[in-house]
């Protein structure tokens, strides 16, 4: 099989989009191929390889899901709770950005371990009479007397992360609520405090504890250490709360509703910020050094879309500080010149070609991107012809192993472009929603708050706080010289959130999608596109796909999935694999004929819901 497909890959000379000739249960409206031609590719190999093929075993927590599809509008988001939210804004004659605000808000409440008020978020608008794509940056900032030494110990040696994750010394100024203010004062039609009614409502009246939240706080061995967090999530004998426990948050309440009166500024100055200061302040151990000037003067940035090309359609993702839109970017750059259509959607070479891309993007991400204010990133790093030229390390007959970062062009003029490869911790409690309103205006945002319940502290307001200090490098400096994530006052950290919209031909959204995970975010988004385009298979189709991929490490393949059965065959080209859960919760909408089409994460709870 490896000779068969090693034979027709070396007559390969550039991609196309071609048919899948995996069957796939639903498939989008197809879209015109590039006419560049090309040989096919690896067809002998697709028989005995898929992804397709029913896996004897699901992922813990898959729960199976049906793509919804809509004529008017459509929300997908990571719990029913905050899907329904989003569809009464949408229903009422919101705008995107009135649902995501509105599913925001709930989510902080119903999945507290993944986002909320105390965390960030980074999202893309488009916003359809001005056929445009917006971009907003709502990431967390290290406080003004942080230090790039903040997580080393008194040798310079830099801490564990378990030693630090749980402190005031993680936390970051949060951004949510400035970068939803912002997106309702240039989006928003319904009045804000409207958006905040479902979210009051629900926190006041109590929800049912779900599954995937009780398994998070059993599993969590900080939540007791801190006195509020314990209050809330363990019950009066200290025991984790058990699954469909009724759970109300009347501190929460009163919070959303000072912001619904005051606006989002009343989230930085005053009895809220004061709350917010203290917490942080007050750990025991490790205390934060975050003060209310840092609060008062944190702002929500409108930054420019990274926007580039794949398979003739215009995909467009979130600049740094974000290396999700760039990493994604190179992944399918680097992709380009392969036909991927003709590897089909379940084989040896497309998990193989996929993780090499990802081998290839991550060692320029590791190296290059940090905070814009900070860093010259180098805009070459999605340069066309750098990523073509790149691809060109991808060999059918072996795995790169450890690729290293190429040199992308670069200004003559840059200031302080990084030379450095040192990798940062970055943990998969994230969230992400994807939403289109009846006039065509449509938002993709991934929200944070880091690791599980972040750090851990528990505001009097009833929000938690996040740790996204810890998503800077923790050694400001390696062989190569200063690290370009590392802590600066004032400076954002590195994120790997990639929410990404995808345009037709026509300058039409066509495809939304986004996830969480981690470092891995890259790798789920990318193959959901991949899926997508060169597969065309419907958004739910291409999320059920088994997660593989490569940051740069071993080949990671998704334990109880088809995929897994790959692991001898990517052993023998040369790929350290490993067989590990990949949880994504992604949540992707398409445009149909009739209207859109959307799906959610079987291996999370998320749910979609149009008219």
């Amino acid at each position: 099989m490896a000779r068969a497909g090693t034979a027709a890959y070396r007559s390969c000379t550039r991609g196309r989009v071609g048919r899948n000739p995996t069957a796939a249960p639903r498939r989008i409206a197809p879209m015109r191929r590039p006419t560049v031609a090309c040989a096919s590719l690896f067809v002998a190999a697709l028989a005995s390889a898929s992804w397709a093929q029913p896996a004897p075993e699901r992922p813990t927590g898959w729960t199976p899901k049906t793509a919804v599809e809509a004529r008017r509008f459509i929300a997908a988001t990571a719990n029913p709770h905050a899907t329904d939210a989003a569809y009464a804004m949408l229903a009422r004659g919101g705008t995107a950005v009135d649902a995501a605000i509105a599913a925001q808000l709930v989510l902080g409440l119903v999945e507290p371990q993944s986002s909320g008020l105390g965390g960030g978020t980074v999202m893309l608008v488009h916003v359809a009479r001005e056929a445009r794509v917006h971009a907003y940056d709502g990431r967390e900032t290290a406080p003004a007397a942080a230090r790039p030494e903040r997580f080393l110990d008194a040798a310079g040696t830099p801490l564990a992360f378990a030693d630090v994750v749980a402190t005031g010394r993680a936390v970051g100024v949060p951004g949510t609520m400035a970068a939803l203010g912002l997106a309702h004062a240039r989006h928003g039609r319904l009045p804000w405090a409207a958006l905040f009614e479902p979210a009051i409502a629900l926190a006041e009246r109590g929800f049912a504890v779900s599954p995937r939240l009780a398994a998070a706080i059993a599993s969590d061995p900080h939540l007791a250490q801190d006195a509020r967090s314990a209050a809330y999530f363990l019950d009066a004998a200290r025991r984790p709360l058990a699954p469909g426990a009724l759970l109300a948050n009347p501190a929460y309440a009163a919070t959303l509703r000072t912001l619904a009166r005051d606006g989002a500024q009343a989230f930085y100055r005053g009895r809220i910020a004061d709350d917010v200061v203290a917490t942080a302040r007050g750990h025991p151990m490790l205390p934060s050094d975050l003060t209310l000037a840092d609060l008062a003067s944190y702002r929500a940035l409108e930054r420019t879309p990274l926007c580039g090309r794949y398979r003739g359609l215009r995909v467009c993702g979130m600049p740094p500080p974000s290396s999700g839109g760039t990493t994604v970017l190179a992944i399918l750059g680097m992709l380009e010149p392969y036909d991927v259509a003709s590897m089909g959607s379940g084989s040896l070479w497309s998990a193989h070609f996929l993780s090499e891309a990802g081998r290839l993007a991550f060692a320029d991400r590791n190296r290059y991107v940090g905070d814009p204010a900070f860093v010259d990133v180098p805009a070459g790093i999605v340069d066309p012809a750098y990523l073509r030229e790149r691809s060109r390390q991808i060999r059918a007959t072996a795995s790169l192993g450890r690729a290293a970062p190429g040199e992308p062009p670069a200004p003559a003029a840059a200031r302080k472009v990084a030379r450095s490869d040192v990798e940062a911790v970055e943990l998969p409690s994230t969230s992400h929603l994807s939403i289109v309103d009846a006039d065509g205006n449509a938002v993709t945002m991934t929200t944070t708050i880091e690791d599980a319940f972040g750090a851990r502290l528990m505001t009097a307001g009833g929000f938690l706080l996040n740790n996204q200090l810890t998503d800077f490098s923790f050694a400001p400096r390696d062989a190569l010289g200063l690290v370009a994530n590392r802590v600066e006052p004032g400076k954002r950290p590195r994120t790997s959130m990639a929410p990404t919209l995808v345009y037709d031909r026509a300058g039409r959204v066509l495809l939304l999608v986004g996830s969480p995970g981690g470092s891995s975010i890259i790798s789920y988004v990318a193959k959901a596109i991949v899926a997508m385009v060169d597969w065309h298979l419907d958004p739910q189709s291409a999320i059920d796909l088994p997660n593989v991929g490569s940051r740069n490490g071993p080949t990671e393949l998704e334990r109880n999935t088809a995929a897994a059965a790959l692991a001898a065959r990517l052993a023998a080209l040369g790929h350290e694999v490993v067989v590990i859960p990949q949880p994504s919760g992604t949540q992707a909408i398409a445009r149909t004929p009739r209207g859109w089409i959307g799906g959610a994460d079987p291996r999370r709870e998320g749910t979609v819901r149009g008219r």
